[in-house]
């Protein structure tokens, strides 16, 4: 299997077997809805995470990065016009979505911080926005033309490179046990106040935390990483941020793409990456 051979072939010139993995990023998936049946969609993404922490369990891999999704909170894929309980949208937000996908990240939750509590391994779940790519920023142009396009993603994106920078942070943090972390941009992408967002789009929902600034989602911003990369919406530098209830990291560093780890950026001496776009 992918935990249990070798990764390139200079890994064959020590000539001591194949190294052990330090850490898994899982971010493989069927990565939306309307790609295959719902109930492939539900297996492949409930079976291949299961499959994949069962692996690192019996392997002793004891640092495992998750994708979860922001979809999990019940509003993108839902059928119909459906809000969020309350603004802005942290990590207790209840997750009670309608869809397969989405329902295949809430019980991936769930199976993560099953295997933690067996292994005591750091096992960390990334709720993520909406991801954007560098030569996908052209689109910005739309949302801020028609902002009500981005309602059902409750107005928040992660751009890739931050990304790569959040998951960085999960694999250099220790001693967290099992985490639930939102992973967006602080920038709504669509150019109009947090405020004026929710009284114009989400009208009756409570207000539970500050809604100052431009601000996707949670304000509990225990994580704060810089890029010099522009923000959509700006000319300023673009702040990412990963939030839960336990800090990941302090240092800023740049990425030049996202997903991407690479020998010596990080603690794992080896960490296998499984990558596709993700919702």
């Amino acid at each position: 299997s992918v935990l249990t051979g070798y990764a390139n072939f200079s890994e064959l010139e020590p000539g001591t077997g194949v190294p052990s993995y330090d850490a898994i990023v899982h971010f493989a998936a069927v990565p939306r809805i309307l790609l295959t049946s719902d109930n492939e969609c539900f297996r492949v993404n409930a079976m291949g995470t299961y499959n994949m922490l069962e692996a690192a369990a019996k392997l002793g891999i004891d640092k495992v990065i998750v994708a979860s999704s922001e979809t999990t909170y019940g509003v993108c894929f839902a059928d119909g016009r459906a809000d969020p309980d309350y603004v802005p949208v942290d990590e207790d937000h209840p997750t009670l979505p309608e869809d397969s996908y989405a329902l295949s990240k809430v019980v991936n939750e769930r199976t993560a911080e099953s295997f933690q509590k067996r292994t005591g391994a750091e096992i960390y779940a990334l709720r993520i926005g909406n991801v954007v790519e560098p030569d996908e920023y052209d689109m910005f142009a739309d949302f801020r033309e028609n902002p009500g396009l981005r309602r059902r993603n409750i107005f928040n994106y992660i751009d890739a490179r931050d990304l790569g920078q959040i998951v960085d942070l999960c694999l250099k943090a220790r001693g967290l046990g099992y985490q639930v972390f939102n992973a967006a941009n602080d920038d709504n992408g669509v150019d109009m106040p947090a405020r004026e967002v929710a009284e114009q789009f989400f009208p009756g929902v409570p207000v539970k935390g500050d809604l100052a600034g431009r601000s996707s989602r949670s304000t509990r911003k225990r994580v704060r990483v810089t890029s010099a990369t522009r923000s959509p919406t700006s000319r300023r530098r673009r702040r990412c941020w990963a939030s839960g209830k336990r800090t990941i990291g302090a240092t800023p560093r740049a990425f030049r793409s996202g997903c991407v780890v690479r020998a010596g950026d990080t603690v794992a001496r080896r960490c296998v990456l499984g990558c596709l776009h993700h919702q």
